[in-house]
């Protein structure tokens, strides 16, 4: 595989990862800051075996920073620029 074929193939698997309706949902709700794995299971509605694999693979990814602090563990977003890709398509929806 050369460079450019395994640079395509890691940017495909960043976008397969943000390709889903709960993920960017976290994404977008992560653009003010970062938020604990409660406030993102509150916010998905999801039972927090649901909420930790989605964000399993944002962190496999590089989508998403950890930060832990006795009890809680935050998320954040680590590359914030990847909203203007979803603020490009909100354009094209409109």
């Amino acid at each position: 595989m050369s460079v450019s074929e395994f640079h395509i193939e890691k940017k495909a698997a960043f976008i397969k990862a943000m390709a889903h309706p709960v993920r960017l949902e976290m994404l977008e709700a992560m653009q003010n800051g970062e938020l604990c794995v409660c406030e993102l299971q509150a916010l998905s509605g999801l039972d927090m075996s649901t909420v930790s694999k989605h964000l399993s693979v944002m962190k496999n990814v590089g989508l998403v920073n950890i930060r832990k602090d006795k009890n809680k563990v935050f998320y954040s977003l680590a590359c914030p620029c990847v909203l203007n890709f979803t603020k490009c398509i909100d354009g094209v929806i409109s």
